[in-house]
């Protein structure tokens, strides 16, 4: 990878990294089902001028739109409201990895290999150290468990998008931003019955331009661009290359957490922090190792 590319990545991995402290800002002035709505309707309104359709029968867009991308942000933001620290909620959805691997063992039949079977293990004891912290950084037992589940909602997105790609159908950017359309719904339906018509209008009047700058990062930044460029890096290089730069995600959203939100990070949560990145990287590297021996 050259220089450039590699700045290019790094730049990437920031803007996701501290995507999570401005969705602790955006959950400052929204509710989550409001936030999760405005987002990925912006995100289809903006982008339906530069994407055309895609041709993915609707069957595989709903199952797409609700997994990865109502799932996973309902549950993420969700655990936020209830205290998940945002530094902690980057590295806590990064167990997506682990539930991807079981998912692809349990409904997709594929193989794995014993140096996945010890990754799983050591984040999974990352993830049991980290969520049996007893101590005063703010972070409760729900607020973890919604982290989980919208891990979990990410990788049932991941089985989707390898499911897409095996019928021959394309789950490129252009994909992401008409099934936008179809993740917005069921966060205006969920923020009708949780939040009632009247805050869902509070909120939509009280927008003012901080609210507006945090919907266009959160829909046109991290999303758009993100996923533009890391789409241009994956096209270019291979996938063993460009996916370990994803491990420095957890590191910019803990670092930004506590630069601008001046959170804390208890001993036994660092520990539990290492645990989990190291069982990643064996995960993510584990592979070429073996094909060196």
């Amino acid at each position: 990878m050259t220089a450039k590319d590699l700045l290019l990545g790094l730049a990437i991995i920031f803007i996701w990294g501290f995507n999570f402290v401005v969705i602790r800002w955006g959950l400052d002035a929204m509710t989550p089902m409001m936030l999760g709505g405005v987002r990925f309707l912006l995100l289809f309104l903006v982008g339906i001028a530069f994407f055309a359709r895609p041709k993915t029968p609707l069957k595989w867009c709903l199952l797409y739109a609700l997994s990865l991308n109502f799932g996973q942000f309902a549950f993420l933001f969700s655990a936020m409201i209830f205290d998940m620290p945002a530094g902690l909620a980057s590295l806590v959805l990064q167990s997506q990895a682990i539930f991807t691997l079981l998912f692809s063992v349990l409904l997709l039949k594929e193989s794995v290999r014993p140096y996945q079977i010890l990754a799983v293990a050591i984040a999974c004891g990352g993830l049991a150290i980290i969520g049996a912290a007893n101590d005063d950084t703010r972070m409760t037992i729900l607020g973890f468990v919604l982290t989980l589940a919208a891990a979990s909602s990410w990788a049932l997105g991941n089985i989707a998008t390898k499911a897409i790609i095996q019928r021959g159908y394309q789950a490129d950017l252009g994909f992401i931003v008409w099934s936008a359309s179809l993740a917005a719904v069921p966060f205006f339906i969920s923020a009708y019955f949780v939040d009632g018509p009247a805050t869902m209008w509070a909120n939509l009047t009280a927008i003012n331009w901080q609210t507006l700058a945090v919907l266009g990062y959160l829909a046109l930044i991290a999303t758009l661009v993100g996923y533009g460029l890391w789409s241009d890096l994956m096209l270019r290089y291979s996938a063993a290359t460009v996916a370990p730069l994803s491990l420095g995600v957890p590191i910019v959203g803990l670092t930004s957490a506590n630069i601008v939100l001046n959170e804390t990070i208890s001993a036994q949560q660092w520990l539990g922090i290492a645990v989990v990145l190291g069982g990643l990287m064996l995960n993510t590297f584990g592979g070429r190792l073996r094909r060196q021996r």
